[in-house]
């Protein structure tokens, strides 16, 4: 690319206008859920015995009938041809962090010469993707292909374009789960019912547990113009040089800010689209960094919550370059300014109301009442932090990849150590149960009288936030911080379920346990210290254990800065993990507890963890083996050969000025441009020694057969030859004359006009 060039396409990027978005004219929640399949259309298109099957099935977890599924194909088929469908596709989730979908047309052979429109229950039920060609670890051999998508019916049908898509299950014809709505399912069904058990020392009524999620998805726009002038970006997703702009962040200006013309336009495209897919968009803002943004939702049930996400990364791609952009969704694709997340807000709700949820307030009246109120928001706020607690290492190796790696740690998102902020009122709830086995009332949420006259009272939240905590209570839902935005929250979600699985499991075996212990004790007398009468024994049976919990979970408490150095010694101070090597970390699927975990729960087998940490560590070593070509390649054919370039035409000026002037005005006058020439040859010299070093660390780690250590290989000795390249690369940047550059530089690519 010719410096000339590298200017037009700066210069046409920053020409651009907003492309004009048609709006409906209806309002959002009359086209919402346009393209979607759901209980409206069920209703119309289905017989109604069928229907209430389908009900039965989506509510209440019923097993679904096949001999409804003819019926329930014609039905979707009836209005999908109405919506102008040709194709159908079984849409699936493989552990590429990505899609995958195969169109088939509704189309068969009528035996009168012709085609008729065909769709049946068979269909619809499952189809057989070939399960050799994604990761699957080895459960799958190229002569081994056979895999089954099966239709979820728990997640609504919806039509992109022409298709009809499916959302299924991807599995072995052995039987594995080769993907992650079917662990993630099965978690959510373990979790469900463990806490539907410890609710009912609580309500007698409760009959169904929810785990909700609302992700909130960062992201970064470029223009497509500069995006394509950087290969680095291309194929990696971040630029792996670039020397960071004059200014970027570093006024706070980004942050809420007024969203430029041509992103607006975006935005609104994106969302009514994705309202017309019945994904429910709420928030939409600038985030800290240049070019950073963010989509947020209202929360759902958790499993239609990751399969929305997944379908709205999709349509971000799409919509983005209608408007010219590139949608870039690596965690750390500029270095130096902030990354990209996904946080994961996570509760627990029932019918009657979010269990994560303090009480509001204290009724005299009913002491009984808000004593078991209070008991219940305890309970599962300690179970979770049990949970957290116990699979801390399991939960950072849920978010850990390669591309993630480059943002946690970092000051602008959350530390590679899990731990949990609770904030003030909670803890010190906690602690006196600790100390006293006493249960006091939460203290509710108060008013904050502000000194203007025309501004109400604000509502003052009994927790802070902490931006530095991965894992933070923020009200009724526990926000965890670390996912990256590129990947699918269902890993980390997975991961949270079955352990919280398993820590409600074991608390309501304890607290029965106890509660026999206690009922059997003739020395037993209640203590006046305000517990209801009528529930005495099983009152103090849920204090005593969760009195053990508390002091069991004490550390992943923690409400200072994650980000001090200090913290980092605390935790290991405390036995949390605070290893910081992606491939290391991914062990933790297979330590004994994580294993036992799974198991317990039956979310998955220890034949399924082995063979998703072996697509775990492929993925980490192919991600970093691309960028390292790539780097090595852009050094070799851009980099070099302009700063050379550059350096001939200073070499020239050299000679031209001993020509010109006499020898020692000459010198005088030429000695900056003969320290760059000698800067310049050092510095390429330099890249051309690291790049070789590069090439034959990769040849090393190639030559390990056994993909963990190459995985980690990888890390120890490819990843720090990249930075020292990466440094070299961008203190020539800031030397070599600007319009020689070949690549857009951060100034560039991260402003939009």
């Amino acid at each position: 690319m010719s410096s000339n060039l590298r200017f037009q396409v700066v210069e046409e990027a920053f020409k651009k206008r907003a492309v004009e978005v048609k709006v409906p004219k209806e309002r959002p929640s009359d086209f919402f859920g346009k393209y979607v399949f759901d209980r409206k259309k069920m209703y119309k298109y289905l017989p109604l015995d069928v229907y209430d099957k389908m009900i039965d099935v989506m509510d209440n977890g019923a097993r679904l009938d096949r001999s409804i599924a003819d019926a329930v194909a014609a039905g979707m088929k009836q209005w999908a041809l109405e919506m102008g469908v040709t194709h159908y596709t079984h849409w699936f989730q493989p552990l590429t962090e990505g899609t995958a979908e195969k169109h088939d047309a509704f189309v068969e052979h009528d035996g009168k010469g012709g085609m008729i429109e065909k769709f049946s229950g068979k269909l619809l039920v499952q189809q057989e993707p070939d399960a050799s060609s994604f990761p699957n670890g080895g459960i799958r051999n190229t002569f081994e292909a056979r895999g089954y998508s099966a239709w979820d019916p728990t997640s609504p049908v919806f039509i992109i374009d022409d298709t009809l898509c499916i959302p299924t299950i991807f599995i072995a014809y052995t039987g594995e789960a080769l993907d992650y709505k079917a662990p993630l399912l099965r978690a959510l069904h373990a979790v469900g019912k463990a806490a539907k058990d410890v609710c009912q020392y609580f309500y007698d009524d409760v009959t169904k547990v929810q785990v909700n999620l609302g992700w909130e998805q960062e992201y970064f726009l470029v223009d497509e113009g500069l995006y394509s002038a950087r290969p680095d970006l291309l194929m990696t997703g971040r630029t792996l040089m670039g020397h960071e702009s004059a200014k970027n962040q570093q006024m706070d200006d980004h942050y809420f800010g007024t969203i430029p013309d041509r992103v607006q336009a975006f935005m609104k495209d994106l969302e009514i689209q994705a309202l017309e897919l019945a994904i429910p968009c709420k928030t939409r803002h600038n985030e800290v960094a240049p070019n950073q943004f963010e989509l947020a939702p209202i929360f759902e049930e958790c499993n239609l919550a990751v399969d929305h996400n997944m379908l709205l990364m999709s349509l971000m791609k799409k919509v983005a370059r209608k408007h010219g952009f590139r949608v870039l969704l690596h965690e750390k694709p500029f270095d130096g300014i902030n990354g990209s997340g996904k946080h994961n807000n996570w509760s627990l709700s029932t019918d009657t109301g979010v269990l994560l949820h303090a009480p509001s307030k204290t009724d005299p009246n009913n002491p009984e009442a808000t004593a078991f109120e209070t008991l219940r928001f305890v309970t599962f706020i300690v179970e979770t932090l049990m949970a957290v607690y116990r699979h801390n290492g399991l939960l950072k190796a849920s978010i850990m990849s390669a591309t993630n790696a480059h943002r946690l740690g970092g000051n602008e998102a959350p530390p590679a150590i899990i731990s949990s902020f609770l904030g003030k009122y909670v803890s010190d709830l906690l602690d006196t149960i600790e100390q006293n086995s006493y249960l006091s009332p939460l203290t509710s949420n108060h008013s904050k009288e502000i000194d203007i006259p025309q501004i109400p009272d604000l509502i003052v939240d009994n927790t802070d936030r902490n931006r530095t905590s991965p894992f933070a209570f923020t009200g009724n839902r526990f926000e965890f911080r670390a996912p990256g935005s590129s990947v699918n929250c269902a890993s980390a979600m997975i991961a949270l379920n079955a352990a919280m699985a398993e820590a409600l499991t074991s608390f309501k075996q304890r607290v029965d346990l106890r509660i026999a212990q206690i009922a059997n004790d003739p020395l037993f007398v209640p203590v006046a210290d305000g517990s209801p009468s009528g529930h005495t024994a099983k009152f103090h049976a849920i204090i005593d254990v969760l009195r053990e919990d508390i002091k069991t979970c004490k550390p992943i408490r923690f409400d200072g800065n994650g980000y001090s150095d200090e913290w980092v010694r605390e935790a290991a101070r405390r036995g949390l993990d605070v290893e910081k090597s992606c491939p290391v970390i991914i062990e933790h699927y297979l330590d004994d507890s994580s294993v036992k975990m799974f198991e317990s729960t039956k979310v998955m087998t220890r034949k399924e963890l082995e063979a998703r940490n072996e697509v775990k560590w492929e993925m980490y070593v192919k991600t970093v083996q691309i960028e390292a070509r790539v780097l090595g390649d852009l050094s070799m054919n851009h980099i070099i050969p302009v700063s050379t370039h550059y350096q001939s035409q200073l070499i020239k000026n050299v000679q031209g000025m001993k020509d010109v002037f006499p020898a020692d005005k000459a010198e005088r006058l030429s000695a900056r441009n003969m320290k760059l020439i000698e800067e310049i040859a050092e510095r390429t010299e330099r890249i051309e020694q690291l790049v070789e070093e590069l090439t034959e660390a990769r040849r090393i780690a190639n030559r390990i057969q056994d993909i963990h250590q190459r995985a980690i290989q990888y890390h120890d000795t490819v990843c720090p030859k990249m930075e020292d390249i990466r440094s070299e690369i961008d203190k020539l940047e800031l030397i070599v004359e600007d319009g020689l550059w070949t690549l857009p530089k951060y100034r560039e690519l991260l402003f939009i006009r």
